[in-house]
């Protein structure tokens, strides 16, 4: 029996276009997606960017809306931008008119961020790549150095604008567990005072713990007993280690008997591999902005998109041999061996292309290829 997909929606913005067509479109993949028999409808968090999934919450709510069934949430909240209250009341408010469907994806990136810069401070050691590998048909390329990326001046200047001056992001571990508490009804403040969220507590919401690294979160995540989200699609290099670490750290918990674990990829699919290869062509473009330090940009149009220098596609080449492209059948056999290897729960699938009428046809086939079962009975 193959495993559950699901879907990771970043609301791409296309070259030409605006966000409030690219919300639309979110709207209208969701409906599909479900329709086809997807598990799950997740959105990013991303600002100041080409791309229109900036308020994760409230893009939750107007999917969930436009939905019926198909579970509904984020991968990831970034806790450095938002407190253990706002997340618990957002989507606990949310919860409350669609029950039973809602998941909260937590993620650190706001407290990575800060322990870049001050590792670039203390002059932390060299960084140290390791050789490209194939195991077993999954490509585990050299590791990408993201400390330049994360003390950008971009990166800062966004840093500082999603804060208040001279406010300090909490814990991660202690915003997790806030967030567990509150909607526990078991939450105290440092003076021990009783507060709860309304709506919020006792809210139906699964959470979530996402990580890119064999570091905190995954550790996390095992220790609390909950699900994890481990990102291939943005660290290839270590989503095997993330994985193993969460299980060796998993503990039992009210939520899981046992780790769960969801791998995500990056995916093109058209009829042939050639029309797919055409249609990710941009794609190394578009992450290129995000690797230099400039922001993703507006998806470029493969047939205006001037190709990488030498230099550029070096940037980029981890993302672009682990992006899944190709027909049907290719993308298929290359997702079973990333499940079988990293021995994933479900598999979630991102993809992105300039047209939105290709994304859809790519989830489409995959999910005929794959067998979900609402398309299947169709």
């Amino acid at each position: 029996m193959t495993v559950p997909l699901s879907v990771l929606d970043l609301s791409p913005i296309s070259e030409g276009g605006t966000a409030r067509q690219a919300l639309r479109n979110s709207l209208d993949l969701a409906r599909a997606a479900e329709a086809w028999g997807y598990k799950r409808y997740w959105v990013a968090e991303h600002h100041f960017v080409g791309v229109a999934s900036s308020a994760p919450a409230v893009l939750v709510g107007l999917i969930a809306a436009a939905t019926n069934t198909i579970r509904v949430g984020s991968a990831a909240v970034l806790l450095g931008h938002n407190t253990a209250a706002e997340v618990v009341e957002a989507f606990g408010t949310v919860e409350a008119l669609y029950p039973g469907r809602i998941d909260i994806g937590l993620g650190r990136s706001g407290q990575r961020q800060a322990e870049a810069v001050a590792a670039a401070k203390a002059a932390a050691p060299a960084f140290v790549r390791r050789e490209t590998e194939v195991r077993d048909g999954v490509v585990i390329p050299a590791a990408f150095d993201t400390r330049n990326l994360l003390t950008s001046a971009r990166a800062q200047a966004s840093h500082e604008a999603l804060a208040f001056e001279g406010a300090k992001a909490p814990d991660y571990e202690e915003q997790v567990g806030d967030i567990l508490a509150l909607l526990e009804g078991t939450y105290r403040s440092s003076d021990g005072i009783e507060l709860h969220v309304s709506p919020g507590e006792g809210a139906d919401v699964q959470v979530w713990v996402f990580g890119s690294s064999a570091g905190p979160s995954a550790e996390l995540a095992g220790r609390l007993g909950l699900p994890f989200g481990a990102n291939y699609h943005v660290a290839p290099y270590s989503t095997l280690d993330a994985v193993e670490a969460y299980r060796n750290a998993f503990r039992p918990s009210d939520t899981l008997s046992e780790p769960y674990v969801v791998v995500s990829a990056d995916v093109v699919v058209a009829e042939d591999d050639s029309t797919a290869q055409e249609l990710a062509s941009s794609y190394g473009q578009w992450t290129h902005s995000i690797r230099s330090g400039r922001g993703a940009i507006p998806f470029p149009d493969p047939a205006t998109a001037q190709p990488l220098s030498d230099t550029e596609r070096k940037l980029v080449e981890d993302r672009l041999i682990t992006q899944f492209v190709g027909s049907p059948t290719t993308v298929a056999d290359r997702l079973a061996s990333l499940q079988k290897v990293s021995g994933a729960d479900e598999i979630v699938v991102t993809g992105v292309t300039h047209g939105h009428e290709d994304r859809l046809r790519s989830y489409q086939l995959l999910a005929r290829e794959w067998g979900l079962p609402a398309l299947l009975a169709a």
